[in-house]
């Protein structure tokens, strides 16, 4: 493998929470400083930004079951264009990732046909059903970075304590999904007046916050170590502060649709809006911005959940939930930058820095030593996103048509390019 020289780069560095221009050499797939190499090849950036690949918690790829929804492959394709260097996928394919045999199949496939890093999670219990505690034990040694049951919550509370009590033991991470399953079954929309006008189910935001208090008092009791994937609401945000402060081992994300979007955007009944949980109250989506720029969120994500037209072209109640965003995830994030909301270190620390902690990765950082999983980006370009040009299978994007800006110009895999704009 060649070494790379990449000269007048705009450096975005979490860890260091800094952005300047400057040099980054990269030996043998790692990065080595920023000092010279003779015969390296060079990289002309011509000052627009590297920085740390994104780690993306929470992708849905659909092998087993649903391959032409989205493959490994294509998938990985998306991946590379949109300067995601490791996809942390879902179990929730056909059957459920929850055997060790399942997880070798995809992780199989994975090495065979994506060009970026693939790290899978596991069901947290047999078929994502919530009655029996799937062998998490042997799934860890089969090389399961996580568990969960996605949005098939558990409401077996006994079931949930014992399986966190045996995540314990093994320093495994349980990611929940923070919601009350009976108040939420058929919600298409977020409770109050807009959804009582457009006459859409709806459920109360009060039923995240109530998924996670009941999640809080099993971590509290269980010690484990626990991962909300999306925090949505101002109402769990507090929950989460106190929960943080007692000092307990718990983490959250946000996807990047519920920090872009809010509940008039389904105002054309458009499914590529329906999302779970539902698109929340403008006051919501501020608040959730907050956190993340003030680190008490600490991930952001894509929740890539492919649907084909069959599952979408449907009334926007029955139409199934899910929107892709492996492509759509950083021209997405830049309008936070472009808003003055947050700035780029700091969004980074979100894409990239404390996604690869939070998985005991060695990515997410420009220091030596750490992969050279990087990815090149204009932060101004501006662009229509055209969902037929997506690489995913599916196209199922709420940006389509969108004004965008943010373009990915080369994406680096532990030092070989996956992808050139």
């Amino acid at each position: 493998m060649s070494a790379l020289l990449f000269k007048n780069a705009r450096l975005i560095d979490p860890e260091a929470g800094t952005d300047r221009i400057g040099t980054l050499a990269v030996r043998e797939g790692k990065i080595a400083g920023p000092s010279g190499m003779d015969g390296a090849t060079i990289v002309d950036c011509g000052g627009k930004c590297l920085a740390p690949g994104i780690v993306d918690i929470g992708v849905k790829v659909s092998e087993p079951g649903e391959r032409h929804k989205e493959s490994f492959r294509s998938a990985g394709l998306a991946a590379a264009a949109g300067g995601v260097t490791t996809m942390v996928t879902r179990p929730d394919t056909t059957p459920a990732i929850d055997t060790p045999e399942t997880l070798e199949f995809v992780r199989r496939r994975a090495n065979e046909a994506s060009p970026v890093r693939v790290l899978p999670m596991a069901a947290l219990t047999r078929g994502r059903q919530g009655r029996e505690m799937a062998e998490i034990g042997f799934l860890m040694d089969a090389g399961a970075v996580a568990f969960t049951d996605c949005d098939a919550v558990v409401t077996n509370t006994k079931v949930l304590t014992r399986c966190m009590t045996y995540a314990t033991s093994l320093g495994a991470l349980i990611i929940g999904h923070p919601q009350e399953p009976i108040l939420s079954e058929v919600a298409a929309a977020t409770s109050g007046k807009f959804a009582s006008l457009k006459g859409l189910p709806a459920v109360s935001s009060m039923a995240e916050r109530m998924g996670l208090d009941r999640d809080i008092a099993i971590v509290e009791m269980t010690g484990a170590r626990y991962h909300a994937d999306q925090i949505t609401t101002a109402r769990a945000l507090r929950r989460l502060e106190r929960a943080r402060d007692a000092g307990l081992d718990i983490t959250a994300g946000v996807s990047i649709h519920h920090l872009t979007l809010n509940e008039l955007d389904v105002g054309d009944f458009r499914t590529f809006f329906k999302v779970k949980p539902p698109l929340r109250s403008e006051d919501d989506r501020l608040a959730v911005v907050e956190a993340v720029a003030n680190g008490l969120i600490d991930v952001i994500s894509s929740m890539h959940t492919p649907q084909d037209e069959e599952s979408k072209r449907l009334p926007f109640a029955e139409a199934a939930s899910g929107a892709v965003g492996l492509e759509t995830l950083l021209p997405a994030a830049m309008r936070l930058v472009h808003n003055g909301h947050i700035d780029l270190p700091t969004l980074w620390r979100a894409l990239s820095l404390s996604p690869s902690r939070r998985l005991g990765l060695d990515s997410g950082r420009l220091s030596a030593g750490a992969p050279a999983d990087l990815v090149l980006f204009d932060p101004d370009a501006p662009f229509v996103m055209d969902r037929s040009k997506l690489h995913s299978k599916s196209k199922n994007t709420p940006f389509d048509e969108a004004r965008m800006e943010g373009r990915i110009l080369g994406t680096w895999v532990g030092g070989a390019r996956v992808f050139e704009a």
